[in-house]
């Protein structure tokens, strides 16, 4: 539930962008914020790759990114564009025939890096190719991978160097017409990719794509990232996320999404509110927590639930919550619903009730939406 109507302050006034397409997805404008990942398999390997891109849209992802290092990638691609449920991003470094390649095999967007595919006129090629088969472009400037002249110029990687090489690029795309093109300048320091994307924001009005490049493991490198991508989305900064972590792209599917409901700028599945867990506890917090993560992974509905061991804050936290258990004493506790004590409960039926409770209260909700879905028709 959203309290952001009666308090301002939760309020996050996102930065104004063009809107573009990807595919079917907008991204930019007053389009939610979208969440991508990036395959991992082979992409020759139609099979394992177009399996991975349905986990990640089962998941909640919005976009999928697929690399196409080589002619067998791009060969392949056409195919899993076709069984992809979400459009497909092409990854390009280096040679600029493999965008080509991809635009034709159907894919929604190219991303290409100015610091690797070369002379401008390998560019229009490019361009030409997105143009002709309804591509659209990022632009994916890299710390790790800015042109020669650049660090020529500036000593080594630095913000202002990041965005005069992605302004330099948009120049180029807008001289030849294009402009569906969103930009990153992405960077595995948190201070150089937060100060770069922060002077992007005010250089450019081009949708903005997140990211800390190379974070690292799925526990560092979702702190690195829930800070670095954090701040720039409570300033208004992004318009559609990746979380680059070293674990399975679902994994990064379900950070970019906790990270956005921590903000209150997307909602999707459960959240749950539970507390660390003490000598209070009525019951093992940590291992139902577990247990209902698991359980609930199915859940697509908006809603919250709260999981707390004790009536130190369990009744205060259950009142803003859709469901609620604070842990009690003699091996049971109590149960809220809509913010109200409802009934009693063992422990030994908490997994249980409470995953009833959750898809009971889901159904409601999805039948109010329909509802007012039909009512605005």
């Amino acid at each position: 539930m959203s309290l952001n109507h009666i308090r301002p302050w939760r309020n996050i006034y996102r930065r104004k962008s063009r809107q573009i397409m990807v595919g079917s997805v907008p991204v930019g404008g007053d389009a939610p914020i979208t969440v991508q990942t990036m395959t991992n398999t082979d992409t020759s390997d139609v099979a394992a790759t177009v399996a991975q891109v349905q986990a990640c849209a089962d998941a909640g992802a919005d976009i999928v990114r697929i690399s196409t290092p080589d002619q067998s990638s791009t060969r392949a691609l056409k195919q899993i564009v076709a069984e992809s449920p979400v459009p497909i991003v092409a990854d390009i470094h280096f040679h600029y025939k493999r965008a080509i390649e991809a635009a034709e095999a159907g894919a929604a967007c190219l991303r290409i890096n100015p610091g690797n595919i070369g002379e401008e006129s390998r560019v229009r090629e490019v361009i030409k190719a997105a143009k002709d088969h309804g591509c659209s472009i990022r632009i994916g400037v890299n710390a790790g991978s800015l042109e020669r002249h650049l660090l020529e110029k500036y000593g080594e990687p630095c913000p202002e160097a990041m965005v005069e090489s992605g302004l330099e690029h948009i120049r180029i795309l807008q001289d030849n017409d294009f402009h569906d093109f969103k930009i990153s300048v992405k960077a595995s320091d948190v201070f150089l990719a937060a100060a770069a994307y922060q002077s992007l924001a005010e250089a450019t009005d081009a949708p903005i794509h997140l990211g800390i490049t190379e974070a690292g493991g799925l526990t560092s490198g979702t702190i690195k990232s829930a800070i670095g991508l954090g701040n720039l989305l409570w300033m208004g900064i992004g318009d559609t996320i990746r979380v680059s972590l070293s674990a399975d792209p679902v994994e990064e599917v379900k950070v970019g999404y906790e990270i956005l409901k921590s903000l209150g700028l997307r909602h999707r599945g459960v959240n749950i509110i539970s507390c660390p867990s003490c000598a209070r506890q009525g019951f093992d917090v940590i291992k139902t927590v577990e247990a209902l993560e698991e359980r609930l992974e199915h859940i697509k509905t908006p809603m919250s639930l709260s999981i707390i061991g004790c009536v130190v804050n369990g009744p205060g936290e259950a009142l803003m919550t859709d469901v609620g258990f604070t842990g009690g004493g003699a091996g049971s506790g109590m149960v809220y619903l809509a913010g109200k004590q409802s009934h009693k409960l063992s422990n030994a039926e908490m997994v249980d009730h409470i995953v009833a409770q959750v898809e009971k209260k889901a159904e409601e909700l999805d039948a109010v939406a329909a509802a007012e879905g039909q009512a605005a028709q």
